[in-house]
């Protein structure tokens, strides 16, 4: 099964070269990284990532902070993207399992070994393709990947799409817990990317000191204070499932940091501030 790009011309360049031009806005921008990574590293201490999933003028450049410290160290051999359902097409919490997804960059193939074993472990998750077909939110993530893979020529990787419809702390903590007991039975080294936006369409300083909350407790590595600020404040954040579960995850597989790359809101791209979206780029290593 090829699973075709859903949001191409959409949410980022559907041409190829135009965006390859526009991942590398996205690094240079003075709300990124300011510059393109210089090598793909060997390091992997990198567990999981948070990162968002906006159209790439808008949350672009803080997507782009947390591929520049992946890149630098270093690639995993899988890549396992959480993320929130936004369609309410699958099941509760929906894997992919087998086939190949396509972008304007070109295919990369399911880690079906991985995912197989991923959904045979969570008694909680299904194979269920509906809910990933017209899912943006992994999807946007695949290029930022595949300009790094092919610019730095670094080895190929496979992925394990996610989709989580249900989000509570339990599903979470129990995604997380299964995806480590999985790399360890496998022996593969993988790295969590949970796919998320903070705050929806509030005033900019609302969504800033909402969204601060949230990424304190997501430094202090506390899924119970993160779920807890979550709903206590009314935070709109679509994605804390994914990132609970990839907190989990990442440390469960050794990870004891968490360091917030950057915060902006679509207001600091597009010059209106009466209501944003709010982006993060975090990393657990």
């Amino acid at each position: 099964m090829i699973r075709k790009p859903a949001v191409a011309g959409l949410f980022y360049e559907m041409d190829p070269k135009a965006l390859r031009k526009q991942i590398e806005w996205c690094f240079k921008h003075q709300l990124g990284p300011g510059k393109l990574p210089d090598k793909i590293g060997n390091e992997r201490n990198i567990k999981g990532a948070v990162v968002p999933h906006a159209g790439y003028p808008y949350s672009g450049p803080v997507v782009a902070h947390s591929y520049y410290s992946i890149a630098e160290d270093g690639f995993p051999e899988t890549f396992v993207i959480l993320c929130p359902n936004h369609t309410g097409m699958g099941s509760g919490v929906s894997a992919m399992t087998d086939g190949t997804w396509e972008t304007p960059l070109g295919m990369i193939d399911i880690d079906n070994e991985f995912a197989d074993k991923l959904v045979a472990n969570t008694p909680i998750m299904d194979s269920d393709p509906s809910a990933h077909i017209q899912e943006h939110s992994a999807e946007v993530q695949l290029p930022f990947l595949q300009y790094l893979e092919k610019e730095y020529s670094t080895e190929s990787f496979r992925f394990v799409p996610v989709c989580m419809w249900m989000q509570d702390i339990q599903t979470a903590m129990e995604i997380g817990s299964s995806i480590h007991e999985t790399a360890k039975e496998l022996g593969r080294d993988v790295l969590v990317v949970a796919s998320s936006d903070m705050t929806h369409y509030q005033p900019q300083d609302i969504a800033r000191r909402g969204d601060m909350q949230v990424l304190d407790a997501m430094e202090a590595m506390d899924e119970n204070l993160l779920m807890t600020r979550v709903a206590e404040l009314n935070i709109t954040m679509c994605g804390y499932g994914p990132v609970t579960a990839a907190m989990t995850a990442s440390k469960a597989m050794g990870a004891g940091e968490c360091e917030v790359k950057a915060y902006a809101t679509s207001g600091d791209t597009t010059g209106d501030h009466s209501s944003v979206v709010g982006y993060a780029s975090a990393i657990f290593l």
